[in-house]
């Protein structure tokens, strides 16, 4: 693997086939939880990638059942109790929408299991993404008391309209 995707330590990286590079979540025990460095980790990758000549497209899926289950307990915590920590992670999960659609190498997501938080902003903001039949998208901001973040803000307000322009899948 080129140098260039050492600092990356908490994503596990491969290429598959030539000029293919794959990303995984990896912590499997927590669903590919995403802690505080992980989550940098994700939002600044995408950037080495679009300057990256030896790559032309992205594979991200999760390792195990799970794409990845989002920000995890201590991140959350970490969130609630330091406005510093908070600011950080704000600025990063703009930055991480931001630097994925400005990433000018096909990216294509297969969600194997639940997807949300960042996991979730990858995986729909994917060029191609796909769903495989244990995928499960969740926006769980809702849940700890704020909008539905990232992605959803993006992409969700179309889908309001679908039953009013009947339109089906």
């Amino acid at each position: 693997m080129v140098d260039r995707y050492a600092a990356y330590s908490k994503l596990k990286l491969d290429e598959p086939a030539d000029r293919v590079l794959r990303i995984t979540f990896s912590n499997p025990k927590s669903f590919n939880s995403v802690d505080g460095e992980t989550h940098s980790q994700l939002t600044d990758i995408w950037r080495d990638i679009d300057k990256d000549p030896h790559i032309n497209a992205v594979i991200v899926t999760g390792e195990g059942k799970a794409f990845s289950a989002g920000g995890d307990f201590e991140l959350i915590e970490e969130i609630a109790n330091d406005y510093t920590m908070l600011m950080r992670v704000w600025k990063e999960a703009k930055d991480l929408v931001y630097n994925i659609v400005n990433c000018n190498k096909p990216i294509i997501s297969a969600i194997n299991g639940p997807a949300a938080g960042a996991g979730l902003v990858v995986g729909l903001l994917a060029d191609i993404s796909i769903a495989g039949k244990a995928a499960r998208i969740v926006d769980g901001h809702p849940r700890l008391g704020v909008a539905a973040g990232d992605v959803a803000a993006i992409i969700w307000p179309c889908c309001a309209e679908w039953p009013k322009r009947n339109i089906t899948f």
